[in-house]
């Protein structure tokens, strides 16, 4: 039962998309507490992710004793809501869990409307998610309306920025619910130093091709700095829905001898693709590929926007450039690769940062902290 510290919980995780960051912070979750001895299932979409996403959660199946269960779930609000609606409700009736936990805007609805245990609490992580849309528009005015409606229906918010948590206080209001921060954390083989590859670049990217991770903006930085007369290379790791855009704009711009593209890689390999990493966001609550980065020792400029300044903490001078502008990011990566040596000391200065506030296992045990806080409260 929840209610004696020394049984398991059963917990129930959802999300929409098995791609990206958020799924990497759930299966580093559900790993950590399934090591912990709690019975842990994972709902999530069928629609996307593909063979990655099948093969990752196929690893994990094996270790969570209430199951993985699929399902088409629709990014947009869509008329089949109502049918998954009915699948989550039958799924919570049959698992009757301690903690539902939803992650991101979709299923945190699901996950705070379906009928709950007597016993359960409600745990919404929003992930950015519906943060993401200005209130200016007609879909942050819908999506605001939303969370409103959902959020004293929520036993307990974890944010994983300060960031984040402002930012849905502000949009959104005051929760009544326990509200706690807990940053992601990396592992500790996560750790060890990158090899940079014999045909590395001088600058590599990680990540989605996701308007709002801003590979474009990085692509018109390097253009700016080759019409400078700077022969500045850059590798592309990644793939997602702008793809053939980013591709199109390369060609544009006349850079295809200067910009490679390498599909998806898996963050470290892509790490060891460029001497300077750039994170070029033009939004981002508290971004995997810079914990990884950092963790690793890799040096790195990013986009002083959301969560990130709460990763590289009050010393993070010559590191952090203005989001959404190509002129300032161009001048960061210039100063990085005019002065090696400087940006791998603040490499190193980071790295120690990393393994004394972001590790896996402080992130599994503020969340599990945050869980018995919130049984505590009632």
């Amino acid at each position: 039962m929840a209610s004696d510290p020394e049984q398991p919980l059963r917990i129930v995780h959802a999300v929409r998309a098995p791609v990206g960051g958020i799924i990497r912070h759930i299966l580093d979750l559900a790993n950590g507490q399934a090591d912990r001895g709690h019975h842990i299932a994972l709902i999530t979409d069928s629609l996307t992710g593909g063979e990655r996403a099948t093969a990752a959660l196929a690893e994990i199946a094996p270790r969570l004793k209430l199951g993985v269960f699929r399902m088409p779930i629709r990014r947009e609000p869509s008329p089949s809501d109502l049918w998954i609606w009915g699948r989550f409700a039958r799924l919570i009736a049959q698992l009757r869990p301690d903690v539902l936990h939803g992650h991101g805007a979709k299923a945190g609805v699901f996950m705070r409307i379906v009928p709950r245990p007597a016993h359960a609490i409600r745990v919404y992580t929003p992930h950015g998610g519906s943060l993401h849309y200005p209130v200016s528009t007609a879909k942050g005015q819908l999506y605001g309306w939303m969370e409103r409606l959902l959020m004293n229906r929520t036993e307990l918010f974890l944010f994983e920025s300060e960031f984040a948590r402002r930012t849905y206080e502000r949009m959104i209001g005051q929760p009544e619910g326990l509200v706690r921060c807990v940053f992601n954390g990396v592992t500790a083989g996560e750790f060890d130093p990158i090899r940079l590859a014999p045909n590395a670049s001088d600058v590599a990217y990680v990540g989605e091709f996701r308007r709002i991770k801003g590979a474009d903006l990085l692509i018109d930085a390097v253009a700016r700095l080759r019409a400078d007369g700077r022969p500045v290379t850059l590798t592309l790791g990644g793939d997602g829905e702008e793809s053939e855009a980013l591709r199109a704009q390369v060609s544009r711009l006349g850079l295809d001898q200067a910009v490679r593209f390498s599909g998806h890689v898996k963050a470290r390999d892509g790490f060891a693709r460029g001497r300077v990493l750039v994170v070029p966001s033009r939004g981002d609550s508290m971004p995997y590929v810079v914990i990884e980065a950092a963790a690793a020792g890799v040096p790195m400029v990013a986009a002083n926007v959301g969560g990130i300044p709460e990763i590289f903490g009050p010393d993070h001078t010559g590191a952090l450039f203005a989001p959404s502008d190509p002129a300032a990011m161009a001048a960061a990566i210039r100063a990085a690769l005019d002065d090696l040596p400087a940006a791998q000391e603040r490499a190193r200065q980071l790295r120690e940062r990393i393994f004394l506030h972001f590790s896996q296992k402080a992130m599994v045990e503020g969340v599990l902290a945050g869980y018995r806080d919130a049984f505590k409260r009632g």
